[in-house]
């Protein structure tokens, strides 16, 4: 049976790299599993989620002309949820949803902004006048600085 993209085998980890894992898949082929297609959080060391000898289920997600397979854990991971999850989820979500303008998008102005988010706007307003600060900051340090180099 080939390998089809999309679908899901076990194989086995037969090496750790700083960049991934190899896995040896059915039919004596193998196959990368690159570092950002492990966990769905941040991978610093490939050794802290999968070990040598471990069995894993893996998507295949390419097949290259010349061989090479591109595979992901965390893709075989994962399902859709279901309907009644999808729903609980929406509702326990603390984040709101930016509020949608009443124009239509070709309608809206520049001031409107893409999405108007309020909150955006001021923190970007704060982060621009720290930034303005330390740069002056840094100016006056700097004048001192090469004062002091003339004397």
């Amino acid at each position: 049976m080939p390998l089809e993209v999309g679908s899901i085998v076990e194989g086995k980890v037969t090496g750790i790299t700083k960049f991934g894992a190899f896995v040896a898949l059915p039919e004596g082929k193998s196959g990368l599993v690159h570092i950002s297609e492990i966990a769905n959080s941040f991978v610093n060391d490939v050794h802290e989620h999968v070990q040598m000898g471990q069995t894993v289920k893996v998507r295949v997600l390419s097949v290259s002309e010349e061989g090479k397979i591109n595979l992901s854990i965390k893709r075989a991971q994962e399902q859709s949820p279901a309907p009644a999850q999808r729903e609980g989820f929406h509702r326990s979500n603390p984040a709101p949803r930016p509020a949608q303008s009443p124009r239509p998008a070709a309608e809206r102005t520049a001031a409107d902004g893409p999405s108007s988010n309020v909150e955006f706007e001021d923190r970007l307003k704060k982060f621009m006048q720290e930034s303005d600060s330390r740069i002056a900051d840094n100016r006056i340090y700097a004048d001192h600085r090469s004062r002091n180099r003339r004397r």
